[in-house]
């Protein structure tokens, strides 16, 4: 184990802390050792994995653990399908371990960067209404408390801390270890398809529910939407004729288009904001217009190298097109040119305390500012119509509620505080952004 000091920033550069020290513990002794030795000093301490989140959840100016050398398979039982992970694993590494034992995670979302722990603690998801976010594949949990403790959970050992811990924002402990209940490797048809937004939302009821994962993305100053439905087969059955992607339309599609030629875009319209909208209105009649078949997390995943800020809301479902239409008569009244699209998704219903999805089907709308942009009008406003419509925040994404605001959006939080008075009574694991959405 190392001790380092330096300053750390988030994936968007723009979550920055200067810890009192870095510690990268490679066993779980060693994660015990450091938790028990700071609530002794009254001191805090912090664990983060790639960094993903967009709010100061990771933040410290105590220690910060990182958990790179926790990675890797652990166990694995073929016949339930079950895989244990360690909690520094990323998401990205996980089909290669999985795919000797031909197993692979249920749904992922489209960026799978972050650490298995990270994902779950902050209700990382992905689309599709038969499924639910990261936190619902869990079948147990190993922490380590803020007291030191080494405690398994499960849905029979524990069963109270781990109804709440699936996704326990860092709050209730340090995740060493995950183990995600797995399904059959599989394969995924992608279609992708530029339409009329008002076609998509007059239909996005029966599409959600008929498809197995729908997502749309809308441009800002256009009437258009990029929808993206992708079917689900066993391997080796794609319909006739359906392939991967060659290493050209690869290339083209989401390593030039996607991510250099948008970034550029991003630079000059920032430049000439007025530009906006035509640049807009070319790109959602351009991009996206495919169909392809592949292995599950190769068509899950995109790679992302444009830097941004990002807001999500989940919303009740039915909410959604009513939701997306005040949004975009927002940006009008307020004359704001936003470049990046609007990202919109759904999840099943869940019964994990701090979900998004908590007991409600979800639809979730994300908001974009490039890196460079100022974005906080803009998220302000979208905020204030996300909230009209009884809307949750991503735990990871901007928002700008405190706990006040969280008491009344989950019936279950007053139960995850008293968890978190048992596991954490010195607050060892506190930070601002705790401190600021938690009672």
């Amino acid at each position: 184990m190392s001790v380092l000091q330096g300053e750390w920033r988030n994936w968007a550069g723009d979550q920055r802390c200067r810890p009192d020290a870095v510690a990268r513990p490679g066993t779980v002794a060693e994660i015990s050792a450091l938790v028990a030795g700071a609530a002794a000093a009254g001191s805090t301490l912090k664990a983060v994995g790639a960094g993903h989140s967009f709010t100061d959840i990771a933040l410290t100016d105590g220690i910060q653990l990182r958990l790179d050398g926790l990675s890797g398979l652990l166990a694995v039982d073929r016949d339930a399908k079950l895989a244990t992970l360690a909690g520094g694993t990323r998401l990205h590494e996980i089909p290669a371990l999985l795919h000797p034992y031909g197993l692979a995670m249920e749904n992922l979302g489209d960026i799978d960067a972050q650490s298995i722990s990270g994902a779950i603690s902050t209700g990382t998801h992905g689309t599709g209404l038969k499924f639910g976010g990261i936190a619902t594949q869990v079948r147990a949990l190993t922490l380590v408390t803020g007291t030191g403790e080494v405690l398994q959970c499960s849905a029979t050992e524990n069963a109270d801390v781990f109804a709440v811990a699936r996704v326990g924002l860092g709050a209730l402990g340090i995740i060493t270890s995950v183990t995600l209940q797995c399904v059959d490797a599989f394969m995924l048809h992608a279609v992708e398809r530029p339409e009329p937004l008002a076609e998509v939302l007059a239909s996005l009821a029966e599409r959600n529910a008929a498809r197995d994962h729908f997502e749309f993305y809308w441009f800002p100053h256009t009437d258009f939407a990029l929808t993206k439905t992708n079917t689900r087969h066993p391997l080796g059955a794609l319909p006739p004729g359906v392939g991967p992607l060659s290493k050209t339309s690869h290339l083209v599609d989401d390593i030039l288009v996607s991510n250099a030629v948008f970034s550029a875009l991003c630079n000059v319209t920032g430049k000439v904001p007025a530009m906006i909208p035509r640049v807009n209105r070319v790109a959602s009649k351009l991009t996206g217009n495919r169909e392809f078949g592949d292995a599950s997390h190769r068509v899950f995943a995109t790679r992302r190298t444009v830097r941004f800020r990002e807001m999500e809301y989940a919303l009740p479902l039915e909410r959604i097109p009513e939701a997306l239409r005040e949004l975009n008569t927002m940006i009008k009244r307020r004359g704001l040119q936003i470049s990046f699209p609007v990202e919109v998704r759904s999840a099943g219903a869940d019964d994990i305390a701090l979900s998004t999805a908590n007991n409600r089907q979800s639809g979730y709308i994300a908001i974009h500012q490039h890196i460079k942009s100022e974005p906080f009008e803009y998220f302000r406003a979208a905020e204030e119509i996300f909230r009209s419509h009884a809307g949750r925040p991503h735990w990871g994404k901007w928002h700008f509620l405190h706990s006040k605001d969280f008491m009344q959006l989950y019936p279950d939080l007053e139960k995850f505080c008293k968890v978190r008075d048992v596991l954490d009574p010195k607050r060892v694991f506190r930070n601002a952004y705790l401190d600021r959405v938690l009672p």
